[in-house]
């Protein structure tokens, strides 16, 4: 695989009352034609983390036709899983509804942060978003000692399959807490109720690597294919493949992208999310700051 770059196609300046920094975890729907709604998780002024979106044509990506003013998922209240952030993890579209699967965040006490799987469900095509309830429906639990986050979830021949992040520990490390997490699957017979056997999908491969991010798993050709993040020293963008989505085989020199030498994306990439639009494939991600410095687009070559 070889990714042409096409460069950042929006960045956050204070663009809207609810994004003043940060567009992280892009994710691309299908509206017409070559008209695209990016969703993607952006920080206000007092850095709470929610999503919304923009629109865009895909073939001139930077010109934006609309977006909104009002984040789509919002905050939850005080004490609930997601009062300090709500952040975009996957879309699914099933029976006429659309289900946003999301990572609800909160502030920690002896650890920075906690976060936790949440799920709210759209009957006007993702123009707003209501809750399945006010609580998670993952959490941590015997198989996922400190946290879970990022799902990837596809719906296959009745089955409801994802992919995860889940957090292994923490360690102190110059004093402060350092979290580790690597990604693991489950499965579901409603999308809602999900049923985890402690199945690593993509572990870390040497002792410097401590994170490994936000699962984007398509299946071609019988093959599973999964682009993600990981990160020693910084995040880049690895790939596997898998013949059932259970046992994966690290490809990571596969993946054909990189940082840049220069600009936006020159010290990290991170969060991909790969599409297929008239035939070719899209990846939307986010370079330097974990999304500070906004979304990109790159293409793969032929």
């Amino acid at each position: 695989m070889k990714w042409i770059k096409r460069g950042l196609i929006f960045e956050p300046k204070g663009n809207f009352e609810w994004v003043h920094t940060y567009a992280m975890l892009p994710f691309a729907v299908r509206l017409d034609r070559d008209v695209y709604r990016i969703y993607f998780t952006g920080r206000d002024n007092l850095n709470r983390a929610q999503l919304g979106f923009i629109e865009t044509d895909i073939k001139k990506p930077n010109n934006i036709l609309r977006k909104t003013n009002e984040p789509v998922l919002k905050i939850g209240g005080c004490g609930t899983f997601d009062e300090s952030g709500a952040l975009l993890s996957w879309l699914v579209d099933y029976d006429n509804l659309l289900y946003l699967y999301y990572t609800g965040w909160n502030v920690g006490g002896t650890v920075p942060f906690r976060t936790a799987i949440g799920l709210a469900i759209s009957c006007d095509g993702g123009r707003t978003f209501e809750k399945y309830g006010s609580g998670p429906i993952m959490d941590r639990g015997i198989y996922d000692a400190c946290l879970v986050a990022s799902p990837c979830v596809l719906f296959e021949s009745g089955i409801w399959r994802m992919w995860y992040v889940s957090g292994t520990k923490w360690i102190m490390e110059n004093d402060e807490p350092k979290h580790y997490y690597h990604i693991k699957y489950a499965e579901s017979q409603d999308g809602i109720m999900w049923d985890r056997k402690g199945i690593v999908c993509i572990d870390f491969k040497s002792p410097d690597e401590y994170a490994i991010a936000r699962p984007c798993v398509l299946k071609e050709d019988g093959i599973y294919k999964m682009w993600y993040s990981s990160r020693g020293e910084s995040y880049r963008i690895g790939y596997a493949e898998s013949t059932d989505g259970l046992q994966w085989e690290r490809k990571d020199e596969e993946a054909g992208i990189d940082v840049s030498e220069t600009g936006w994306d020159s010290e990290m990439i991170c969060y991909p999310y790969v599409f297929e639009h008239n035939g070719e494939k899209y990846m939307l991600y986010n370079g330097n700051s974990y999304g500070k410095s906004g979304i990109g687009l790159a293409v793969l070559a032929r």
